[in-house]
């Protein structure tokens, strides 16, 4: 048995996890391995690790059987095949009758049905016949689901099982030690009472996103689940340096392929392009055939005074050099920002050549909406579309948002009455086509099961609508 890990670790959220657990298993990149993941919170986990290894990605749907009274305490698992694993100290410590155990794995049993059409729809399950098999969850508890799960690709034809995940209790090597070939994980910290307290962002994976994710898989020619590698011509996918006024900005670009439009987001205070909700937004979009740029408006030094992260003129005007160099708007000959085509003193990334042409949508969260409202009015009809994430469009000035012409579309939930009323006074203002989407049971952050699928759900639908086709250049 061979075990890897640290004692102490946190994370962002279940994405950078997973980058961290990757970068342990580089050794295990290769044809015969692929990728098995938890649904639903292992999912994300495991689809950076499948990308790091370029290995298939594929699940295996198990489901916890928790005490009657305390359902996040498992008494065992269930999952596909007919397995079912049972922790009997549990179920002795917590007075569980056989009539109660009956009864939750019967209402298991029947989410476990549902979710297996969900994630495999008609695609058959991918052939594990002696490969590696490495099986991602985004952390250990009682080991109960992981157990189960290593019994199942064991038993589809594993010829070795590697158990992988980002945090685990210090001693869960001698709980799952029998079950697996090799354990890895990136971090055993103790006290350890609950997985989601090792993660900034725990908030509940949903099945949209267990579905985009398994797709991206299969089109990224990994694999996913049941099929072969993609034949499809690769998205652009790149971190860049943008030149703004004396400084640069770091972003991350992502161009699907034949992208109908392009999203830029502007993060609001506190935020950057590292932002989980942004970022979930916008592999979204990606989804819907939207390329999008995340980025951020300040550098780390300009962070640290807080009155730069309120100043609208500033996020404003650097939002909108930056919509310049995507090639969303002509640069006026005196322009100070504009990029020399002929000769770029500033690198590579003074110009996106990937998005020229492409029509230009805004995506603003918090302070960033206001950003986006002022870059909107600031490029006339160069921006096509505004969404707005819970944010404050109130610190545009009246002037602003009366000049804005592009759709706007205000996204608030809720459960946050406060910006919901600046929302509404602010749309008075607007003299553009606009709506306000009140996001049922929604807080400021959308942390809510369900919410910030929501707001991307209406978000692409925004887009969609009010993004022309991009014109091909060839056919003028």
């Amino acid at each position: 048995m061979h075990v890897t890990g640290a004692h102490f670790t946190h994370f962002a959220d279940r994405t950078e996890a997973g980058r961290r657990l990757a970068a342990r298993l580089g050794r295990l990149a290769g044809p015969d391995t692929v990728v098995v993941a938890l649904p639903r919170g292992g999912v994300p986990v495991a689809a950076e690790v499948a990308s790091a290894l370029g290995a298939p990605l594929d699940i295996c749907v198990i489901r916890k059987l928790g005490v009657p009274y305390q359902p996040e305490l498992g008494m065992g698992a269930i999952g596909e095949d007919g397995v079912r694993v049972l922790n009997e100290q549990v179920i002795r410590f917590s007075a569980v009758t056989d009539e109660q155990l009956a009864e939750v794995e019967r209402q298991e049993r029947t989410e476990l049905a549902r979710r297996a059409r969900r994630y495999r729809g008609d695609r058959p399950p991918a052939d594990l016949r002696g490969r590696t098999v490495v099986v991602v969850d985004d952390g250990i508890a009682t080991g109960s689901t992981a157990r189960a799960a290593c019994r199942i690709v064991r038993e589809r034809g594993a010829a070795r099982v590697v158990l992988a995940v980002p945090v685990a209790p210090a001693d869960w090597t001698d709980r799952l030690d029998e079950v697996a070939d090799e354990l890895v994980c990136v971090g055993t910290p103790s006290p350890f009472f609950a997985i989601g307290e090792f993660y900034t962002d725990f908030s509940q994976t949903q099945d949209e996103e267990v579905l985009r994710l398994l797709a991206k898989a299969r089109e990224g020619g990994g694999g996913g689940i049941g099929s072969g590698p993609s034949t499809g011509p690769a998205a652009v996918d790149r971190e860049l340096l943008l030149p703004v006024a004396g400084v640069r900005l770091a972003g991350r670009l992502t161009v699907p392929a034949g992208a109908r439009g392009v999203v830029v987001f502007a993060h609001g205070s506190g935020s950057g392009r590292l932002s989980p909700r942004n970022r979930h937004v916008a592999e979204y979009l990606n989804h819907t055939g939207l390329a999008t740029l995340l980025f951020d408006l300040l550098t780390e030094a300009e962070e640290a005074d807080r009155r730069n992260v309120f100043d609208v003129a500033l996020l404003g005007s650097r939002l909108s050099t930056v919509a310049r160099r995507l090639g969303a708007a002509e640069h006026t000959p005196d322009d100070p920002d504009a990029p020399d085509r002929a000769h770029d003193p500033d690198g590579p990334d003074a110009t996106v050549p990937e998005t020229q042409g492409l029509p230009l949508g805004l995506f603003g969260a918090s302070t960033g909406a206001a950003a986006a409202l002022h870059t909107a009015a600031d490029l006339g009809p160069a921006v096509r579309a505004v969404v707005s994430r819970g944010g404050r469009p109130d610190l545009a000035t009246p002037d602003t948002l009366a000049r804005v012409r592009a759709p706007t579309l205000l996204l608030v939930g809720s459960l946050d009455p406060a910006v919901l009323d600046l929302n509404r006074q602010a749309r008075i203002r607007l003299r553009c086509a606009s709506e306000l989407t009140v996001v049922p049971r929604a807080s400021h952050l959308f942390e809510e099961p369900g919410t910030l699928d929501r707001v991307a759900e209406l978000a692409a639908d925004w887009f969609l609508r009010h993004l022309p086709l991009p014109v091909d250049p060839g056919s003028a």
